[in-house]
């Protein structure tokens, strides 16, 4: 596996966006991640993953779900090897929406390290986060969940005290900070706070226009890289 490049830049559609939609923004962060050299992750719904991965060579195109039991048993759950197979180079786990026990999450992120997969596991708070880095995941999202899709950023000072917190504990793994992110100051604040990276869901496709919204802030990561 590839290390990481900080800063880095992660697009959560959700489901928000299907088909064509889906599609075109992914090309959109493909592009602007050859353009100017970002590491940039973008999840899809699995359902939706076979024409994003053909047609984008760039991306860390990731799962939003994976869960960690052995192969061949569980109708209906998602296995590292299944992603592989399709093409996934990364999975997020733990993320509001989809939580996990932490005896679930520490076998989803053993499962994912044996298959060489990214995992980027979602924290609400410090003490969460905390715990998590014990399982040494490859990115930790320190995000409330009382913040998720309100445009509202987390304070520097839970910023600071979230990476400060999570490197003591695993300097290999990266901090995102990624709670209501939607302009260049956002953007901005979370990098400034120490995170190595940021990301955005509600504040790109849920603008007027994804792809401007989108480009807008991968051009900041980029600018903020360079300074």
């Amino acid at each position: 596996m590839k290390k990481i490049q900080a800063p880095f830049f992660c697009v959560n559609p959700k489901g928000y966006l299907f088909g064509s939609e889906l599609l075109e923004l992914a090309k959109a962060a493909d592009e602007l991640s050859k353009r100017y050299q970002l590491t940039v992750f973008f999840t899809v719904p699995f359902t939706e993953a076979y024409p994003i991965i053909r047609n984008t060579e760039n991306l860390i195109v990731t799962a939003q779900h994976m869960d960690g039991i052995s192969r061949g048993k569980g109708m209906g759950r998602i296995f590292p090897e299944s992603l592989i197979s399709a093409g996934f180079k990364a999975t997020f786990l733990n993320h509001a929406e989809h939580p996990m026990t932490y005896h679930e999450l520490e076998q989803a992120v053993r499962r994912a390290k044996e298959s060489e997969l990214y995992t980027i596991v979602c924290a609400n708070s410090v003490t969460e986060g905390k715990a998590v880095a014990l399982l040494e995941p490859s990115i930790i999202v320190c995000e409330p969940t009382d913040l998720i899709g309100t445009g509202k950023t987390s304070d520097s000072s839970y910023m600071k005290e979230c990476n400060l917190a999570i490197k003591e504990i695993s300097r290999k793994t990266k901090v995102l900070q990624a709670a209501g992110i939607s302009t260049a100051a956002d953007v901005k604040k979370a990098l400034d706070s120490g995170a190595d990276g940021t990301g955005g869901t509600s504040g790109i496709v849920c603008s007027d226009s994804p792809k401007e919204a989108l480009t807008e802030l991968i051009q900041y990561v980029a600018k903020y890289k360079e300074s």
